[in-house]
């Protein structure tokens, strides 16, 4: 089949991927002019979400719900008409234990598939994108280590492979951890790993050119016809100034597919609604500081969590990434209208974290900063599969934490899309499904 796929951030370019493997004729449309730039961009480098991680909303982090209900990392307003939404409600109420050993266990399926498909990946090319084993969670006070017991019981449960260590010996474990910093212990996990996301997907984009995959970079998808698998694109090296719907019908181009999928992240809302898909989906805007090591001697070589505070502290070779800071936006909000005030102050906690975790290490004058906006569903599952439209599909929302999930999500698409069994079975897949809200 001739298949477009519209986004090129580590969804997209995964999905590519997949889909050329299965044997389809794959076309990727980007309105950057290469691939990564908007949320895969700026990725924490966490590689594959464990019961500890934010990434599940506070519903199902052990050890969030303090800092989602005002806490200091994250700054989401709940007001009287947020309770009154659907979507918060469904987000924040408290499941019960059965629950979220339910709903981890429902998900372990999509985990496992996506480790299998990065291993495979990274077997077949020889990928090196910066990979780095060993993440340790670090926790100051003894309350919230003991709060993330249940998450521990999963992960036993699942034989997943992990350490609970005292103070001493999580200094014994990672030198760079300053002593003065208050610390009632730590969880290591010695075989979960950090790495470049943007770098990977790079290289996928080289060895998809050389096996005769299209790219279309630079060019901005104006609309979608899911009933012929239609597209419009702007005319390329040309940018309208205005509405994007007001475009002369003559200077559009059309492509015609057999399928469409769309994995561009947050720009797929807006081209979803004039398909007439309408998706619970909740902008969350993350924020990153990345700069130079200064003092390699007291530099980490694990990645390391605030996890209460939702801060990651990944190593990319000579430089280290310190992301987190989540604030909720409305879905319709553009970046220009994002709150200046709160940006800045998630910005600054970041920073903080520097201060504590890392002081000194890093060259802060010469570091960027970034922010970028990433899909939440109501329940924490991604949206994998056909929307009400059979030719046309999504491949959304796989959350802050964990970017190879995008693995996963792509190899079971391209299985269902290709009419194949896959690993998943159909109660993972029904959970992924974006027809089930």
């Amino acid at each position: 089949m001739d298949i477009i796929v519209i986004g090129a951030g580590i969804a997209g370019m995964t999905t590519a991927y997949c889909l050329h493997a299965a044997g389809h004729r794959v076309c990727v449309i980007e309105r950057h002019t290469t691939v990564a730039q908007k949320a895969s961009f700026g990725h924490g480098g966490v590689v594959l979400p464990t019961p500890l991680d934010t990434w599940f909303g506070p519903a199902l982090s052990f050890s969030s719900w303090p800092a989602w209900l005002g806490g200091e990392s994250t700054r989401m307003r709940v007001t009287k008409s947020m309770l009154g939404c659907s979507w918060v409600r469904r987000f924040f109420k408290q499941p019960s234990a059965e629950q979220r050993l339910a709903h981890y266990t429902r998900l372990k399926p999509l985990i496992d598939l996506s480790s299998m498909t990065l291993a495979e990946i990274e077997a077949r090319h020889a990928f090196e994108f910066e990979q780095r084993t060993g993440v340790l969670h670090l926790f100051r006070q003894a309350s919230e280590l003991k709060r993330v017991a249940p998450a521990l019981s999963f992960l036993t449960q699942h034989e997943h492979s992990y350490q609970v260590l005292k103070a001493d010996e999580c200094y014994s474990a990672e030198p760079s951890i300053p002593p003065q910093q208050p610390l009632a212990g730590g969880i290591l996990l010695p075989d979960d790993r950090s790495a470049n996301c943007p770098l990977f997907a790079k290289q996928l984009k080289q060895v998809l050119e050389e096996a005769g995959v299209r790219f279309l970079l630079g060019r901005t998808v104006v609309s979608i016809d899911p009933t012929r698998a239609q597209v419009e694109l702007e005319p390329p090296h040309r940018r309208f100034e205005g509405d994007s719907s007001t475009w002369p019908m003559h200077e559009l181009e059309t492509l015609t597919a057999d399928a469409i999928v769309v994995a561009a992240g947050a720009g797929s809302l807006p081209l979803l609604a004039h398909a007439g898909v309408h998706l619970p989906l909740q902008l969350m805007q993350l924020h990153a500081i990345t700069a130079p090591i200064a003092y390699e001697e007291r530099a980490p070589h694990l990645t390391m969590v605030d996890t209460v505070r939702h801060i990651t502290m990944v190593r990319f070779n000579n430089r280290l990434r310190i992301a987190g800071a989540m604030i909720r936006n409305h879905r319709h909000q553009t970046p220009s209208r994002s709150d200046p005030k709160l940006r800045q102050q998630a910005l600054a906690k970041v920073a903080h974290a520097v201060h504590d975790w890392l002081p000194g290490v890093i060259k802060l004058s010469a570091g960027s900063y970034w922010d970028g906006k990433r899909l939440l569903s109501p329940d924490g599952f991604p949206l994998v599969g056909a929307t009400a439209h059979p030719r046309l599909w999504v491949n959304l929302a796989h959350g802050p934490v964990g970017w190879a999930l995008a693995c996963g999500t792509a190899k079971a698409l391209a299985d269902k899309l290709t009419g194949r069994a896959g690993e998943l079975d159909a109660e993972t897949m029904m959970a992924l499904s974006p027809t089930r809200f």
